[in-house]
């Protein structure tokens, strides 16, 4: 019997995993990929490694989780090392629990190892602390996709009424939505929202503005998907402790 390793990469910037989830890479016989890991992790598997990909786009599959769940337990039980490499952290937004509850089903040992996620990642690297004294003391991660239930609406609610910073997943298509129903339930629409764009890589991209301004500015500038949103007070202080993007320039520069 071997094992399945659930492991989060990270949110972009490969120097960003942990030495754990490094480890593991180096001594899997197989790494099923996603496509918002960094390929230059793929780099320290050793020689041999099957590497696979399962890659989704938004509205496309690469591979269904069905498969994934069944390549993850037959490779196990044929007694390979697995690796399970995903963007961020497995277990937010990552179906990592789905792929956990499928090896503990069959019997196949394994570890989760959990990684920095976007949602927290992204906005301190656009210069956005998700909590802060003076301005937030609570933060939820979002979905951003829509339902089109009472409960979706409930969620809002909850969230616009009681909740200062939000971490947006998976939103840009459903901006419009989000921002009716933040405005709808009693954020103010001057509320600062930023979206992060490639948060933590090279050519990562933030733009603000407020719930009022954001579309059109999001159009203006061609922000899409992967980008993280971020709503609430703690939006302001980008202007005072942008870093990351300051960086690049001047790396650019030199």
């Amino acid at each position: 019997m071997g094992k399945v390793y659930l492991v989060g990469a990270g949110p972009g910037d490969p120097e960003l995993i942990t030495v754990k989830a490094l480890r593991s890479i180096q001594k899997a016989d197989v790494i099923l990929y996603d496509r918002l890991v960094n390929k230059e992790l793929l780099t320290y598997a050793k020689k041999g490694a099957d590497l696979i990909y399962c890659g989704k786009l938004p509205n496309y599959h690469t591979m269904k989780q069905d498969t994934i769940n069944h390549f993850l337990v037959r490779y196990a039980a044929s007694g390979k090392v697995v690796v399970r490499l995903k963007g961020g952290d497995p277990f937010v937004f990552g179906r990592g629990g789905e792929e956990a509850e499928a090896c503990a089903k069959k019997g196949i040992p394994f570890e989760i190892i959990p990684g920095i996620t976007s949602g927290i990642a992204a906005a301190a690297y656009a210069g956005i602390p998700v909590t802060h004294r003076d301005a937030s003391s609570s933060v939820a991660f979002v979905t951003g996709h829509k339902q089109n239930n009472q409960l979706e609406d409930e969620k809002w609610e909850s969230l616009s009424k009681g909740i200062d910073t939000l971490a947006i997943y998976m939103g840009v298509s459903n901006l419009p939505y989000i921002r009716e129903k933040l405005i709808q339930y009693g954020k103010s629409k001057h509320t600062p929202v930023a979206l992060v764009h490639w948060g933590t890589t090279e050519v990562q991209k933030t733009v603000t503005g407020t719930l009022d301004t954001i579309i059109d500015i999001v159009k203006e500038e061609g922000i899409e998907n992967p980008s993280m949103i971020i709503v609430g007070e703690v939006v302001r202080y980008r202007e005072k402790i942008q870093w990351f993007e300051k960086k690049i320039i001047m790396s650019e520069a030199l």
